[in-house]
């Protein structure tokens, strides 16, 4: 038995775990908490750290009967065959969901961090400023304040 991947519907991938599992498939799905805001309140919810994507363990043969499941749109092929996760692949991904639970990342005022993408990438600022989607940073390398989106920053270990 080795673990496949397979592509799911668009936020489906929690249905197709639990069909999956009814028919006695050993599945893994990643989930991590995300806060998600609404008009009252701001919740953390469970998503899938791979969006459309689900783990399965099982057979060659069982693998090709598993796209008649609802939700699940197609098996992850690779070099023309199904493709196996190693299971050193699976258990770091186990590690990495374990230690970073309870994690989060925030900013604050003066956090260093670098640009992630875009055309300023790999430069490195300040927080200046924290809003509810962007962060306002100072540049000192080229002398300018930017403001980026939160998804393009990460935080500078120091």
């Amino acid at each position: 038995m080795n673990w496949y991947l397979l592509y799911t519907a668009s936020r489906a991938e929690k249905l197709v775990e639990q069909r999956l599992k009814a028919e006695g498939i050993e599945t893994y799905l990643p989930l991590h908490l995300s806060p998600r805001r609404w008009s009252d309140r701001v919740a953390l919810i469970e998503l899938p750290l791979f969006s459309s994507y689900i783990f399965v363990r099982t057979t060659d043969e069982i693998l090709r009967g598993l796209v008649r499941i609802n939700g699940v749109s197609r098996i992850v092929f690779y070099d023309a065959r199904p493709a196996i996760i190693k299971p050193t692949e699976i258990d770091s991904i186990k590690l990495f969901v374990e230690n970073a639970k309870g994690k989060s990342c925030t900013f604050g005022l003066n956090d260093e961090v670098q640009i992630a993408c875009g055309p300023l990438k790999n430069i490195d600022g300040t927080v200046t400023k924290v809003g509810k989607e962007y962060v306002i940073l100072q540049l000192a390398q080229i002398g300018i304040f930017v403001s980026v989106k939160f998804n393009q920053v990460v935080k500078i270990a120091r």
